[in-house]
């Protein structure tokens, strides 16, 4: 391939010629991004003052295509630049129309915008709605959480919330379906000692349907727990004939772990052990399982011994 050699003069108008070229386009560039453009963003819609009297659903997306006036240089950032991409819609007249005129609440909206981001038109321009019957009904909250507990710590109690219901307020034929409403969740690790919080309920996902309160308190007894043994009576079962039977051995030692604040009420009362004789009658046992049908809450049994006891019947 031939080298083209330019001697020093050519250099240097080549030089000054490519100098020239860029500067030629950076200027127009320069120019070309300080002039306005209108360019197309999608916005969210978020509706403010909802009508009271009439329940609603939207009968189209909640984003919309905006088309914002700018600079070149605004338009070229606006990918990378943070904005509010929020768009605030007034609801008030839905409580006499069935739909809203985006473009003629174009001044209220930009007023809530940096003057870089000036809306001048939206696509879809008008707005629609379905309405049905609003009411209200009250539900229970559920809370959702997921708790690690120290070692030897555990539940002690119920957990109360505090309010235990919500209201919902929407179309009948949404509320209708719910039957209860749950609480973000909470999480929790290497939990020692009673919980007492406030959470929040989930958020509504639907603009027509509201809740009241959006916070509940949850309080959650936590003890540390420790293992106890009783011996409990065993009562027999199933004996429709009235049989003259002996069990061996008539009491099992059960084996439970509880919480220490509950550990010197607990007595052989809170609990109940069965043996079903219809197991020998029926199905020929030579040994009747023992059953517990009573075990008092938040206890967990660990053993019962024995777990199986022998029988006589004298006919």
């Amino acid at each position: 391939m031939a080298i083209v050699k330019l001697s020093a003069s050519e250099r240097r108008r080549l030089s000054a010629f490519i100098t020239c070229l860029v500067l030629a386009a950076a200027a127009w560039m320069l120019s070309s991004l300080t002039k306005n453009y209108n360019y197309k963003v999608k916005r969210l819609l978020v509706y403010n003052n909802m009508p009271q009297r009439r329940a609603f659903r939207a009968l189209q997306s909640d984003t919309v295509d905006a088309i914002v006036e700018g600079s070149g240089w605004e338009m070229l950032f606006s990918k990378f630049r943070p904005v509010d991409k929020r768009v605030n819609v007034d609801l008030h007249s839905l409580e006499s129309k069935s739909f809203i005129a985006l473009n003629s609440q174009l001044e209220h909206i930009n007023q809530r915008k940096e003057p870089e981001q000036k809306i001048i038109s939206f696509d879809p321009d008008t707005l629609y709605f379905d309405f049905t019957n609003r009411s209200t009904k009250k539900v229970p909250v559920k809370l959702l959480s997921a708790i690690e507990y120290q070692s030897q710590f555990a539940n002690s109690g119920n957990v109360v919330i505090t309010p235990a219901y919500v209201t919902l307020s929407g179309p009948s034929n949404v509320i209708d379906k719910i039957t209860t409403w749950n609480t973000d969740s909470l999480k929790l690790d290497a939990v020692n000692e009673t919980v007492s919080t406030r959470v929040n309920l989930q958020t509504v996902h639907e603009a027509n349907l509201s809740i009241y309160p959006k916070t509940v308190q949850v309080k959650m007894p936590v003890d540390e727990y420790t293992e106890k043994t009783l011996e409990i009576p065993v009562k027999l079962t199933g004996n429709v004939h009235y049989y003259d039977v002996k069990i061996f051995p008539q009491k099992v030692k059960v084996t439970f772990t509880t919480s220490l604040s509950k550990y010197p009420d607990l007595d052989e009362d809170f609990f109940e052990a069965t043996a079903d004789l219809n197991l020998w009658s029926d199905r020929n046992y030579t040994v009747l399982p023992v059953m517990l049908n009573r075990i008092p809450p938040f206890c967990k049994i660990v053993k019962i011994e024995p777990q199986n006891i022998d029988f006589i019947v004298k006919k």
